[in-house]
């Protein structure tokens, strides 16, 4: 154990004091480069907790997450909050504990505030107001491309002795990712319209942040149409161009066919009522049946003494004419069924639509390798006209038209872009996730460039001997071989010559090293002078 000590005792010595400095140095930087590295990758990041922040709503979330001592970052300006994401969803649920963010706006949390005993009437209507437009402003920035909302109501209240009372209506200032299609927009309307008594929807004007009307609330536009007559169509047109032209393009190929869809409607409102009697069709409504019955008698015998005695009625009939009548009567009465039906044609209905559809031809290579042209078949144009009939409910009574045409393409078949198939999108690997692999990789080079090129240099060096001690070394042991030199104190002549040897063999260990080193550098120059060499005689 001694012996060990004192052997790596002895070789430190024999470093010396700048080899031990530079080395100490650098196992220091290679602590401290790997350790950032560890941290790098034991790291799991920062990620966004909330992002497009109102100021107020981000100064409420800092203000609690310093109160927790929960380490975060913030960034475009102070509109996102970045958070450990090993803490996000801990993160999350603590600050709607607390009720944040809180939209930006004031909501129903405005009366868990007040003093109801103090407020005037006044004021909760103000505080009402301004919590129904703080909710509707919240719900309606949920929705996807909204990043903000500011909702303005107006509601009136009602006149005394007045029979109608005044409608309210509303504005809403949106600020958006893109563009919002007509039926966002509808959305946002019935929504508003829905959460306020007595609000009608044509009474909502809606305006992006770069001052686009989007809703003017008008039921009738200036052409006359309802309000979003157009863009229903519009739709309904590209809807039908799609279905068309991807069954189309099932047959012929990708970008081989091109359809235009013409859609009329009829936006009159027609109310028909019609009552159909069916004579044969009876049914037996009620019936009434009468009887009468008459008896009558007619006498013909003398009033005499005798017929007035008792026990002479026998004598007294026989001698009477006697007449019984009856009468029966039965009335029945029918009745005939009767259909009344009303029908209510609303407005926009489908009038006509009428469909072109343009087919490329078929291309093929012939023997030269050059590319021909065919027409295609009638029958194939057929059936073509015929998938298009299905696609879209043809209807020849309503006067639709359909016309599938083959003509030459101006631009050649196009190459079929080729399908991802680094099956990123199937293995579930996200843009953060390539991020960090991304980062891991580049350090990982980073590590290896410094072990290389830093690290395994400076070793070398450090465990290369001094060359200008060995240089000093013999000198001065030669210096005792002289003939004049003092012999007091000299080793033993076997000795000396043990330690010049060893010197010598060091010297030309280290040319021999030194030679393999210029070898290594100048390969052409030392492969010329061995040949040189090899080709002087011996």
């Amino acid at each position: 154990m001694g012996q060990t000590l004192g052997g790596i005792l002895d070789f430190l010595k024999g470093l010396g004091a700048p080899r031990l400095t530079a080395m100490l140095a650098v196992t220091l930087t290679l602590v401290g480069f790997f350790g950032f590295v560890a941290m790098r990758v034991s790291d799991s990041g920062m990620v966004p907790v909330f992002a497009d922040l109102t100021l107020q709503d981000s100064s409420a979330v800092i203000k609690e997450l310093e109160a927790q001592a929960i380490p975060y970052q913030t960034t475009r300006d102070g509109t996102a909050i970045l958070v450990p994401a090993d803490q996000v969803a801990r993160i999350r649920m603590k600050l709607a504990e607390q009720g944040l963010p809180a939209g930006g706006g004031v909501g129903w949390e405005i009366f868990d505030k007040g003093d109801g005993l103090s407020s005037t009437s006044f004021l909760q209507n103000v505080n009402r107001l301004r919590a129904l437009e703080g909710e509707l402003a919240r719900s309606i920035r949920s929705l996807d491309r909204v990043g903000a909302a500011r909702v303005h109501l107006v509601i009136p209240e009602r006149p005394l002795f007045a029979r109608d009372a005044p409608k309210p209506t509303a504005s809403i200032v949106l600020r958006v990712s893109g563009d919002l299609g007509q039926g966002q927009v509808r959305a946002i309307v019935h929504l508003v319209a829905s959460a306020v008594q007595g609000l009608d929807p044509q009474a909502i004007s809606i305006v992006d942040e770069s001052g686009r009307l989007l809703a003017d609330g008008a039921s009738m536009g200036e052409d006359g149409l309802p309000a979003g007559a157009l863009e229903r169509e519009a739709a309904f047109e590209k809807r039908m161009k799609d279905q068309v032209q991807g069954i189309v393009e099932r047959v012929v190929g990708p970008g081989r066919a091109r359809a235009e869809i013409n859609a009329a409607f009829d936006y009159s409102k027609v109310t028909n009522t019609a009552d159909l009697f069916d004579p044969e069709s009876r049914v037996i409504r009620s019936t009434q049946t009468r009887e009468e019955e008459s008896d009558s008698t007619e006498g013909q015998a003398t009033v005499s003494v005798a017929n007035e005695l008792p026990n002479q009625q026998n004598n007294a009939e026989s001698g009477n004419n006697r007449e019984t009548a009856s009468k029966t009567d039965e009335t029945v009465n029918y009745e005939i069924s009767r259909t009344t039906r009303t029908e209510v044609l609303e407005a926009g209905r489908l009038k006509k639509i009428s469909v072109a559809v343009l087919v490329d031809g078929i291309y093929s290579n012939d023997q030269s390798g050059s590319v021909t042209y065919a027409p295609r078949s009638q029958e194939e144009l057929d059936s073509i006209a015929a998938l298009v009939r299905s696609a879209i409910g043809f209807d020849q009574g309503r006067g639709d038209q359909i016309e599938v045409v083959n003509l030459r393409f101006a631009e050649p078949p196009g190459i079929t872009p080729i399908a991802d198939a680094s099956g990123l999108g199937l293995l579930g690997v996200t843009k953060e996730d390539l991020m960090r692999l991304i980062e891991l990789t580049v350090l990982g080079i980073v590590s290896l460039l410094v072990l290389f090129l830093v690290v395994r240099p400076l070793v070398r060096r450090a465990l290369t001997a001094d060359p200008r001690a060995v240089q000093e070394a013999p000198a001065g042991l030669a210096a005792p071989a002289s003939p004049a030199a003092p012999a007091l104190g000299s080793p033993e002549p076997t000795a000396r010559m043990i330690e010049i040897a060893q010197v010598n063999g060091k010297v030309h260990a280290q040319s021999l090293a030194k030679v393999g080193e210029l070898a290594e550098r100048n390969p052409n120059e030392t492969v010329s002078i061995i040949r040189q060499w090899l080709a002087e005689p011996a």
